[in-house]
């Protein structure tokens, strides 16, 4: 199964603000997540019906699935991204 991503665009912004290896890190993590039907590192945001978190390493990715289409909201650091 492969997803349809989209960005919304203060995820692009949030995702502009960090270094080029962390981003490119990020990337990579989203697009693997996308064309993967495994969910590895995925999580429901607790509160929300069809928000989740994907982890990469102490950054979080949070976006919205709505059957096979992902849009990325968010982009920060654990501590800062809830």
């Amino acid at each position: 199964m492969s997803f349809t991503l989209s960005w919304r665009e203060s995820a692009l912004k949030d995702l502009s603000n960090f270094d080029i290896i962390l981003r490119k890190r990020i990337v990579k993590k989203i697009i693997e997540f996308a064309n993967s039907e495994l969910f590895h590192g995925v999580k429901r945001v607790q509160g929300y019906e069809r928000m989740y978190r994907l982890r990469v390493g102490d950054y979080r990715v949070i976006f919205e699935m709505i059957k096979e289409d992902v849009v990325i909201l968010k982009i920060g650091h654990r501590k800062n991204i809830y």
